[in-house]
Parts: structure tokens; C-alpha cells; sequence
């Protein structure tokens, strides 16, 4: 498998400094470019896992609380930006695990579970080398998210519940480990793999390019957003309506349009 540490890094760096010049401006009431429909001078921002985009930005475009500013990558990526002291309003992530360690830590207020999703492995629509799951461990090339990311995380959940041979095999046709979804969608409509595991969100978006493998029910992966208020953050009444609207409103009317499935629990 190809490791990119370097890749990572810098795109962490990137959006910390995207982030920090943000509310920067915020801070001094310059006048950016917005997503949303308000006009408030304290726009509402949010940082979200790449698999929102869509979706979130659907929203956004509609939101009626306010200018509304998103920013998306990977989960993990965003995290480590809260932990590093940037201050979005609210932070969104294609998993339950990151928010709940923020909240243990402080960072965040409690999450609530917003939005499920679906772990698929695509392919071209247009056919290819891969028809089944099976495929995959005979010289298919495939790419998968990077550890920690939550994409990644549950791509190697369905990996540990097959035969460690097939897992094995799997694993050694890995091409690109990708810091987010959107790079393994990239990938996959780049023509640079066979196969990838990603969301059936994230097929549904592909505009026709991408065609999804159901994977059974012995092995799909339990896979549930949740999103949390950021403490100290300067926007928290506008990131309080932008969070219900996930929950109840617009938000939760995008998220279903984009392929969704209401959350599971509290």
C-alpha cells in the first residue's frame, strides 16, 4: 500500500491556515464571498467530512440564518484543527468517534447523530475489471481511505470480517490511500483504479460515472454522522440553527436528497 504522511500534513496545514484566515476576517468584518442568503457580519462556519459536500453546500446555499462558510475534508483532519485551536461553529463527521472524543475532551458541545450512510465498494459505470467483491483479491487495483479517516476506518471493519487470506489479498492490490472520499471518488472517475470504497452518497453524486457494489449484510459496516457545537466559537446561535436544520429542516431535506438516511439513534 502506498503511504501518504507528506500529503496529509500539508493538506492539514492547508486547512488550518484556510480555516485561521476565516475567522480572521470574521473577526475584523471584511467581506468574503459566502454560500448562504443572510447577511449577518458573523457568518456561520462549518467544517464537514468530504462526503457532506453536496449536500451541506445545498443547504448553505438556502440557509436562512446567515452567510454560512464550509469547509471539507476528512474527518480526522478536521479534528486535529479543532485540537490545534481553530474554531469553527459547528463541526460535522462521517462518524460518531471523533465527536464524542472532542466532547470528552471539552472541545465541543455534546454531538448528536444527524445522518446515516452506506459503505459500498464503486466502480465505472461503464463496466471494468470488477464485478463482485471477490474480484478484488485478483489484481484489480483499488483505492481505500487512509487510516483514521473514518472512510478508511470502516473500509478496513469490512476487511477484518472476511477470510484473512481474501483480506490479505485485498490489501496488497491497494494502489491509494486517499485523506478523504473525494480522493478515492477522484480516483475512480480519473480512471487511476478499478474499484474504491466509498459512500452511496458519494456514487448518487457521481453524476452517472460511478456504479455501486452492495456489500452483504454480514459485512456492511454500521456508518452514522454526528455533528457538535465548537466551544468558543463565534458564531454559536448561528451554529445552532445551521445544527437543527441537520436535524428537522432544510439540512435534513439536502441530506436525504443527496442519498441519506435519517440517524439512527440520539
Amino acid at each position: 500500500m502506498t503511504s501518504q504522511p507528506l500529503r496529509r500534513t500539508a493538506l492539514a496545514t492547508c486547512i488550518a491556515v484556510v480555516l485561521a484566515a476565516t475567522l480572521a476576517a470574521c473577526g475584523s468584518g471584511d467581506q468574503a464571498t459566502a454560500t448562504g442568503s443572510g447577511s449577518s457580519s458573523s457568518p456561520v462556519i462549518v467544517s464537514a467530512a468530504a462526503s457532506l459536500k453536496q449536500a451541506l453546500t445545498r443547504y448553505g446555499d438556502g440557509f436562512g440564518g446567515g452567510d454560512v462558510r464550509l469547509s471539507f475534508a476528512g474527518s480526522d483532519e478536521l479534528a486535529a484543527q479543532i485540537r490545534q485551536g481553530i474554531k469553527p461553529d459547528v463541526f460535522a463527521a462521517a462518524n460518531t468517534k471523533l465527536p464524542d472524543q472532542l466532547f470528552k475532551e471539552g472541545l465541543v458541545a455534546r454531538p448528536v447523530r444527524f445522518a446515516t450512510n452506506e459503505l459500498v465498494l464503486a466502480v465505472p459505470a461503464d463496466g471494468g475489471a470488477v464485478g463482485s467483491l471477490g474480484d478484488l483479491a485478483t489484481g484489480a487495483t483499488i483505492a481505500i481511505g487512509a487510516e483514521g479517516v473514518p472512510v478508511g476506518d470502516y473500509t478496513r471493519a469490512v476487511l477484518a470480517r472476511l477470510p484473512a487470506a481474501q483480506a490479505k489479498a485485498i490489501l496488497a492490490h491497494v494502489r491509494s490511500e486517499e485523506p478523504d472520499v473525494g480522493g478515492i471518488v477522484g480516483k475512480l472517475t480519473q480512471g487511476a483504479v478499478d474499484a474504491g470504497f466509498v459512500y452511496r452518497s458519494d456514487v448518487r453524486g457521481a453524476g452517472g460515472k460511478l456504479r455501486a457494489i452492495e456489500l452483504s449484510a454480514g459485512l456492511r459496516p454500521t456508518v452514522e454522522y454526528a455533528a457538535a457545537l465548537v466551544k468558543g466559537a463565534r458564531n454559536p446561535a448561528g451554529g445552532r440553527a445551521f445544527l437543527d436544520g441537520l436535524l428537522t429542516g432544510a439540512g435534513a431535506r439536502a441530506l436525504h436528497d443527496s442519498g441519506f438516511g435519517p440517524p439512527a439513534g440520539p
